[in-house]
């Protein structure tokens, strides 16, 4: 079955912007998806982490990071926060920001909250999503369909991204939208490294498409039950690249 099969469900009011917009917690701008230099140095960093390049205790130097990037301090502050926050870097007295590894009970914890999350905004935009934003989400979905098989897994992190953020906005619920998205930067390097496994984009989406189906059916625990089921797909695919890696 395909997201064509779905009869069109009855057109409700459309919220306004402000309603379903998703205060982002990760960056300065609820509405922008340009990145800040804070955020690409965050990526960049938490990539070389957790491809092996920065093993565990190496130090992790604000001015020599500073100068490599050719910025000032201030960005690399904020990325080494927000890498401490996801479990990746540690930050001790005297000893400044070095590079950790999250316990394995940490990391089963982080994606544990992340698919419980992420499950309850699926459902809840299986009721409650109007009709502009469901066409929103199949368009989005429609984008990862061409990029999981055009084979960049860069690309296809940044619209993923769009999509589950159109996900919780269209819960209609901000507090669960914006606690969901500060778990998810928490998650987001580990599940940022497991789209360059074989195969893992033509996957990600078909998982995804069992999550569309459901939301434009108005199914809320189908649609609870295939996000449930993606997140933990994507902490089995971690552990596969991290064990390969």
């Amino acid at each position: 079955m395909s997201l064509d099969d779905l009869p069109n469900r009855a057109q409700r009011p459309a919220v306004r912007d402000s309603e379903a917009a998703v205060r982002r917690v990760d960056r300065s701008s609820a509405t922008s998806d340009k990145l800040t230099r804070a955020e690409e140095l965050r990526l960049l960093l938490a990539d070389e982490i957790v491809r092996g390049i920065r093993p565990p205790g190496t130090a992790l130097d604000e001015t020599e990071i500073a100068q490599r990037f050719s910025v000032s301090r201030t960005p690399v502050r904020e990325a080494l926060r927000q890498l401490v926050a996801s479990g990746l870097v540690d930050a001790r007295a005297h000893r400044g920001a070095v590079v950790a590894q999250p316990s394995l009970d940490r990391l089963n914890g982080m994606f544990e909250a992340m698919a419980e999350l992420e499950a309850l905004c699926a459902g809840l935009a299986a009721e409650r999503m109007t009709a502009v934003e469901r066409q929103a989400l199949e368009a989005v979905h429609e984008e990862l369909r061409v990029l999981s098989s055009d084979g960049s897994p860069e690309r296809f992190h940044e619209v993923n991204e769009r999509l589950h953020n159109a996900i919780y906005a269209g819960s209609h619920n901000a507090y669960i939208a914006e606690i969901t998205l500060a778990t998810r930067v928490r998650v987001q390097p580990f599940r940022r490294a497991q789209f360059r496994n074989l195969g893992r984009l033509a996957k990600s989406h078909a998982e995804h498409d069992r999550v569309v189906i459901a939301i434009m059916r108005g199914d809320r625990t189908a649609a609870a039950a295939a996000m449930r089921h993606h997140i933990e797909t994507v902490r089995g695919e971690y552990e596969l690249y991290a064990d390969t890696h």
